[in-house]
């Protein structure tokens, strides 16, 4: 399979028709888009599987087609297959019923009972841009092929799976392999599609990379490759003052939040981290960090002192701090200073009352990192699938939205988004998000722009979690940062 160019972009559906008509117009024949497909497909099981009795699933579209053509090759290649079909064959047309011509052998009908005696499943039922719900045998072959516990490997999407949400429409198919074409989808990514889909395979299979130059996509995945070129390295000619001074503002209760974020803001390059914390805090924090610099906010928490210094040029405010109306002061006072900052947690949270007060206060260069539950307290009105909601809620803003999750969506508010994939389920875990935030900070301290720290912070946090495995805790990903680090800026050079 040859490397693509731009191979981070992710297609809809739809868009992903679009590339395929312009395929057909530049000359490709749409047979031949459908025989290297299927057989994409067929290479994939054969090294992945050793010899299975198999049942191919196929549906009265392309995505079916697909399917008689790995039917075919799997046969070729010695395989037991038996096809099941959705529909009759008199109901497929074009390149699919070519390919079940070509396919040429019996045909069962698309019952549950199509799965006795299979020990693989290979899912052509339907294809990526389903709008409704599963319903009559379409919905009990899915639910059978579930049941069975057979390895399943989906062609293109798992049925049922909606390709631009990552949505399962009343039921999908939980497989084993998907195997896609051309680009990845927002589907495969986005949860529960990255679950359902497996292992995720993006196959070539002829499409023409030029395509993409008459496709506006506005998403990509979440990769060095979209901002390594901006990151800041530290040069001979830096010191702590030009790498930054990020200032974190800290509460009297939850001192580990504020410390994690400050200790990831260190970590990630700033020059200079100062936490800020209430008089009663400044002993505990003080003691506890050392390449942390921790200031004495006075009584009633005002940041005019703290903020006062313009080198310090980078602000994280919420981690820790609770919600109250303390919190909320010290937000607005922070974006009142206008410089780039990070709202996390209780600086989001703390606005729930009153959530149009922090939203007209925001501007570009404010990132927000809301978890579902904060993301609903700030943007109530706002429904849809993850990727929609995001986008709406930058949009609204005026500044970059992470929502974050296993599926971390960065948003621009131009509607550009970078949908993370590297995030490992050890994440889930209390303080990580505070981590997350410091990294960001740490960024934009060294003048790293909001978005591209946006992603560069998520995507090594998950290199982080990832690499350090199970049994994290939060405290953990500071530690693990620099040889993530490490291996970024070796590749950077290598590419270099």
């Amino acid at each position: 399979m040859s490397v693509h160019a731009r191979p981070h972009v992710l297609l809809t559906p739809a868009e992903m028709a679009v590339a395929d008509r312009l395929a057909v117009e530049s000359g490709v024949a749409g047979m031949s888009l459908m025989e290297a497909a299927g057989k994409a497909v067929a290479d994939a099981v054969m090294d992945r599987w050793p010899v299975l009795p198999t049942c191919v699933l196929c549906g009265p579209g392309n995505n079916g087609g697909d399917g008689f053509v790995v039917a075919r090759r799997l046969r070729e290649a010695g395989w037991p297959v038996r096809v099941a079909l959705l529909g009759s064959l008199e109901d497929l047309c074009g390149d699919a019923a070519a390919c079940a011509q070509a396919w040429g052998g019996p045909l069962e009908t698309m019952k549950p009972d199509a799965l006795d005696d299979a020990g693989l499943v290979i899912d052509a039922l339907l294809g990526a841009g389903l709008s409704r719900p599963l319903e009559g045998a379409t919905l009990a072959m899915v639910e059978a092929v579930n049941r069975s516990g057979l390895p399943v490997c989906a062609v293109d999407v798992p049925s049922g799976l909606d390709g631009a949400s990552g949505r399962a429409l009343g039921a999908a198919v939980r497989a084993d392999l998907t195997v896609t074409f051309f680009r990845r989808k927002p589907g495969h990514l986005l949860m529960p599609g990255r679950a359902l889909c497996g292992e995720l395979l993006c196959a070539d299979i002829g499409i023409p990379d030029t395509v993409l130059d008459a496709i506006a996509a506005g998403c990509r995945a979440n990769h060095p490759d979209l901002w390594i070129g901006s990151y800041p390295w530290a040069t001979l000619e830096s010191h702590k003052y030009r790498r930054g001074h990020a200032l974190v503002i800290g509460g009297d209760t939850m001192l580990g939040a504020s410390r994690l974020a400050s200790q990831a803001a260190a970590r990630m390059g700033a020059g200079l981290v100062t936490l800020a914390v209430p008089p009663s805090a400044w002993p505990i924090q003080a003691g506890a960090l050392t390449s942390v610099m921790v200031a004495r906010l006075p009584e009633d928490g005002a940041l005019g002192e703290a903020l006062a210094d313009e080198r310090r040029n980078a602000v994280l405010v919420g981690p820790g701090l609770g919600v109250s109306a303390r919190t909320r002061a010290q937000t607005l006072a922070v974006l009142s200073a206008r410089r780039p900052c990070v709202l996390d947690a209780d600086a989001i949270s703390s606005f729930a009352a009153a959530p149009d007060l922090l939203v007209e206060a925001l501007y570009g260069e404010c990132v927000l990192t809301p978890h579902e539950g904060e993301f609903a307290r700030l943007f109530p009105g706002l429904e849809g699938d993850k990727l929609s909601r995001a986008r709406a809620a930058a949009h609204a803003s005026g500044a970059v939205l992470v929502l974050k999750g296993a599926d971390t969506v960065i948003a621009r508010p131009n509607g550009f988004a970078v949908l993370n994939d590297n995030a490992p389920p050890e994440l889930a875990t209390g303080g990580t998000g505070d981590v997350l935030a410091g990294c960001i900070a740490g960024l934009l301290a060294q003048g790293m722009a909001p978005f591209e720290a946006a992603c560069a912070a998520v995507y090594l946090h998950g290199q982080a979690a990832a690499g350090f495995g199970p049994g994290l805790i939060a405290q953990d990903l500071p530690d693990e940062l620099p040889g993530v680090l490490a291996a970024l800026r070796a590749r950077s050079r290598v590419e270099d």
